[in-house]
């Protein structure tokens, strides 16, 4: 009996223990520089990039997961996690937007379709996710109906959110308007190219990862090991019925 207890507790505490890995995934419309982050970050830890970039929407149509778990150091902490890169998400995807960047009509069709599966697989990825990054272009306008589609996204999934502003080394850069149109959220300004103010971005993603909730995956998994410990309560209980009844018997003699 003494056992089964010890093995439930510990199989409680590994669900509640601070977590210092997991998967972190980048979100955003196309071109906002997602892909540029996420070699930034690989390089600087990994020395390597993690996918291509280009000038022409839609460059990763593909989810792009790293094989190495990336470790990061803060002030003498560690984290470690798994970098997803993901395909930007919009709310139209027309052939003809990629005919103005020189492509020829197959193949602007190809990648229409290609962003247009990838716009799916992003939004399917959500529910692996442990942590979202959305990377927002600082010189655009960030009340769009994509944004607040991603955003909403999240919310329903209970998944803890940071907010980058990017390229904020340009001169049509605007941090205060992306600040002001998500309050709610911390939002850190960089310029992945650039570089720029990097260890701010990793000073939020520590912030961010240690008030993470947990995730309904872990939910459920307490849920279970509560069903698993009722049992035991009850046999506790009767075993404690059986002491009381044995005393007073022996009272009563």
């Amino acid at each position: 009996m003494v056992s089964r207890f010890i093995k439930f507790f510990k199989k409680l505490f590994r669900i509640f223990e601070t977590r210092n890995h997991f998967k972190l995934g980048f979100y955003g419309p196309p071109n906002s520089g997602k892909t540029t982050l996420a070699n930034r970050i690989s390089k600087d830890w990994l020395g390597k990039p993690i996918g291509a970039v280009s000038k022409i929407p839609h460059e990763t149509r593909q989810v792009v997961f790293s094989e190495e778990e990336i470790e990061i150091e803060n002030d003498g902490k560690k984290l470690k996690f798994k970098l997803v890169d993901t395909p930007g998400i919009t709310t139209k995807i027309d052939y003809e937007n990629f005919l103005k960047y020189g492509l020829k009509g197959k193949e602007a069709r190809k990648r229409a379709k290609e962003a247009t599966k990838g716009v799916i697989e992003s939004i399917k990825w959500l529910d692996d996710m442990d942590l979202v990054v959305i990377v927002l272009d600082s010189t655009q306008n960030p009340y769009t109906q994509v944004n607040i589609t991603i955003i909403g996204n999240l919310v329903a999934r209970d998944i803890p959110v940071l907010i980058v502003a990017n390229k904020i080394d340009l001169k049509s850069s605007n941090l205060k308007r992306v600040e002001g149109a998500f309050p709610e959220y911390g939002v850190a300004g960089i310029s992945a190219k650039k570089g720029k103010n990097m260890e701010k971005f990793y000073d939020d993603l520590f912030r961010l990862s240690k008030g993470k909730k947990i995730k309904k995956k872990r939910k459920k998994e307490i849920k279970e090991f509560v069903k698993e410990v009722e049992p035991l309560k009850e046999k506790l209980k009767n075993k404690k019925r059986s002491k009381t009844k044995k005393r007073k018997t022996k009272k009563s003699e």
